[in-house]
């Protein structure tokens, strides 16, 4: 066989061979601050969807425990309000693999459905008390099969958030398709956007803050709630038609939804505070390859958006426009993208003087104890030992 061609085990199926895979999206209100209620929630939301079909759902960004940017803060707020307002986020923030996302896995095992759902995440490293804006995607085994950080906090975003690098940049191959996400304004990062459609989606979800425009208002700063019933005026909706057609995959759309009655009674008081901006009036949708909407934005309600998703619709597409093959030129351009996932400390693996000591003193095969100290080596790049 030519050396170009890769022995293929079966055949290149859209949607895994299925006809047709129900999604939803979630439009549902964070609890300011309350993760416990938001959890419950969540699970339940995720469960009603699966009852109803669907076999992948999403959420917005930053479900858990709340987009925190709407708040603002810097050197002229009320020091106590901020003090208040970073103990309920780090109290109420997400670890991976903690109880938390367990119980959220188990959701997804009982409804039988992917789901990629937008976090407040905490570091998980000891001593590290670092936050992320991430979406994590569950599988219907109940695990986390993805996490992806948000590369580039926008604008005054980035008091909050660290930044995610590329090992976080991927696909999860599925049966019932290959999925992937990113978050609001990493939609128009250039390169990202390219690199991760390149990566092969048929689904993406696209999880985002709210719906916005950007104009002055009184009491919104320059950027305003728009309701605009085809999601007019607000950037995300674009994005989301553009990803839609350049990808080639169903877009699934989330956005926050948060009123004054989700503030926690002990956070009320932040609901009118000055450095609050609040754009967060849901606009869930879901669009097909073609950048046309299957469902149409829905606004100041909690409720779930559901979509029939039908493999012959990318097939038509890819017929006309297939963006990462025949409508591509990397001879002209092409991208790389980095996965490698930096650390502050990194430990050396053992020198050779070291193993032959070793091999010496112990009486063991000089050989064997090669062969473990490659091991060692191994697990120390996987981050698997520290």
């Amino acid at each position: 066989m030519n050396g170009n061609i890769k022995k293929q085990t079966s055949v290149n199926k859209f949607l895994g061979g299925r006809e047709k895979v129900r999604v939803a999206v979630i439009q549902a209100a964070s609890n300011v601050f309350n993760k416990e209620k938001l959890i419950t929630k969540a699970c339940r939301m995720i469960k009603e969807a699966g009852a109803n079909g669907a076999e992948l759902v999403a959420f917005p960004e930053c479900f858990i425990p709340v987009f925190p940017q709407i708040y603002n803060p810097g050197f002229d707020c009320d020091a106590s309000m901020q003090e208040r307002w970073a103990i309920g986020l780090s109290d109420n923030s997400i670890v991976v693999g903690s109880e938390d996302t367990i119980r959220i896995g188990e959701a997804c095992r009982d409804a039988g459905v992917y789901c990629v759902m937008g976090v407040h995440e905490m570091d998980d490293r000891p001593g590290v008390h670092t936050f992320y804006n991430t979406n994590l995607t569950f599988g219907p085994s109940g695990e986390v099969l993805a996490r992806h950080r948000k590369l580039k906090p926008t604008f005054n975003e980035r008091v909050y958030w660290g930044e995610g690098d590329g090992s976080d940049m991927g696909v999860v191959d599925t049966p019932i398709g290959r999925i992937g996400s990113l978050i609001c304004w990493e939609h128009h990062t250039i390169g990202v956007r390219a690199a991760q459609m390149l990566l092969g989606e048929e689904f993406h979800v696209a999880t985002w803050s709210g719906t916005w425009e950007f104009k002055h208002a009184p009491g919104h700063g320059c950027i305003a709630p728009n309701t605009h019933p085809m999601g007019d005026n607000c950037d995300a909706h674009m994005a989301d038609m553009e990803y839609a057609f350049e990808s080639g995959a169903f877009v699934l759309s989330a956005h926050n939804l948060l009123r004054e009655e989700d503030f926690e009674p002990e956070y009320k008081d932040f609901f009118n505070d000055p450095h609050m901006a609040m754009w967060q009036v849901g606009g869930a949708c879901i669009l097909d390859p073609l950048g046309n909407y299957l469902a149409e934005p829905v606004y100041n309600e909690e409720t779930i958006v559901y979509a029939d998703c039908y493999a012959n619709t990318l097939k038509v597409k890819k017929f006309f426009f297939d963006g990462l093959g025949h409508y591509s030129r990397p001879d002209v351009v092409s991208l790389h993208l980095n996965t490698k996932h930096n650390e502050n400390l990194v430990l050396d693996a053992p020198s050779y003087n070291f193993i032959k000591e070793a091999s010496e003193r112990f009486e063991v095969e000089l050989q064997k104890v090669e062969q473990l100290a490659a091991q060692y080596e191994e697990l120390l790049a996987k981050g698997k030992i520290k």
